[in-house]
């Protein structure tokens, strides 16, 4: 196996839902990493498209450290900070410029400098923060909130978001001047069900990672196994694939991991389902998943028989209540199962009085230095 990526200090990362590995046996991962190369010896900012669980981050790194570029890698996730604190953490502050900022701060763009700073999630970057973002990407200086002062920086940016930005700027959540800036060198990272000769190769590079901090022995797949692997889509990418493996790995026995040590059976939503498909295992259409979506139409006809008033906002309300409930009140998942920002998801819970008494996720920041 060749061409591995792998984040620094993994073990640190254990709770992430991130990608931890990448491989580039698949010729169409083999095709993302030539794009890759070719792009990262320059200075153009470069915006990385991919479902979760596909090695954004990973990309992002493999950009940095191809760039020569002498300062640090900063990662930041846009969607683990509020309204409130989003410019003060990209941007720095002094004292004094809000409530409990004792003193200056840098922010992430200052820490960063002359090196690549890495912004995840950036569709669910608030719009005022965008105009600002926009400013200082064709400017090249921050001003600290609480200071009139620009400072010169020399960042190059990395982006990556796992929504459609042309979608979000025709729905008026992401301005288009934005979107043109950071579309500039733009990397597609395919789902893992798109890339399968990956497969195999991730599985034994996890097998390996796991047995050596499990101390086992060495370790093989059935054939049977392997089928199983090659044959299911893959709905969590590559974080799901790390935690099949992980499973796997303490209750199999005799050193062989077999299919029921792999907990596939009738798991078979694959990632192309949230993007307008329902695939079933080996990508073929799902009747099931059909005869779903039949019995929602059968359902919304008897409600239009009703003639409710208010029959869209219950069904609104009822989408976000289900899906809230159903990704354990956590805002960053639900965003991501309704194909929305997590801002809209936000004023959406506040409009139907789900953010009362609650607060917010405790979703990792994913912040790093160095590379």
């Amino acid at each position: 196996m060749t061409n591995v990526l792998t984040l620094p200090d993994t073990h640190s990362h254990s709770l992430s839902i991130r990608a931890k590995a990448l491989v580039f046996d698949d010729p169409a991962s083999l095709e993302v990493l030539r794009t890759t190369e070719l792009i990262a010896p320059s200075d153009a900012t470069v915006l990385i498209i991919g479902d979760t669980g596909t090695g954004k981050e990973l990309i992002a790194r493999h950009v940095h450290n191809r760039s020569g570029r002498t300062g640090p890698f900063v990662a930041v996730n846009c969607g683990a900070f509020s309204e409130t604190l989003i410019e003060a953490e990209l941007f720095g502050h002094e004292a004094g410029a809000f409530t409990g900022a004792q003193g200056s701060r840098a922010g992430w763009f200052e820490a960063a400098q002359h090196g690549t700073l890495f912004l995840d999630e950036i569709g669910d970057l608030p719009l005022p923060m965008q105009v600002k973002l926009l400013r200082v990407l064709q400017e090249r200086q921050v001003v600290r909130l609480g200071s009139r002062r620009p400072i010169d920086i020399d960042v190059r940016l990395v982006a990556a978001t796992n929504v459609n930005l042309i979608d979000a700027v025709e729905a008026g959540h992401f301005r288009s001047d934005l979107y043109y800036r950071l579309n500039i060198a733009t990397i597609n990272l395919p789902p893992l069900c798109d890339r399968p000769g990956d497969i195999l190769p991730l599985a034994r590079h996890f097998v390996g990672s796991y047995r050596a901090k499990l101390h086992l022995e060495p370790i093989e797949f059935s054939p049977d196994a392997v089928r199983e692997l090659l044959a299911y889509p893959w709905p969590g990418n590559i974080r799901e694939l790390e935690n099949v493996i992980h499973y796997a790995l303490i209750v199999c026995r005799d050193g062989v991991i077999r299919p029921a040590d792999l907990r596939l059976h009738g798991r078979a939503v694959c990632a192309s389902a949230g993007r307008g498909g329902r695939v079933e295992r080996g990508g073929r259409a799902g009747t099931e998943a059909e005869s779903g979506y039949d019995r929602l139409a059968g359902l919304l006809r008897q409600l239009f028989d009703e003639d409710s008033a208010t029959l869209y906002d219950d069904i609104e309300e009822l989408i976000f209540r289900t899906a809230f409930d159903y990704c354990d009140s956590n805002q960053v998942r639900t965003a991501r199962l309704l194909g929305i920002s997590r801002n809209i998801l936000r004023g959406q819970l506040k409009r139907f009085g789900m953010l009362v008494g609650r607060a917010d996720d405790g979703v990792e920041a994913g912040i790093a230095l160095g590379s």
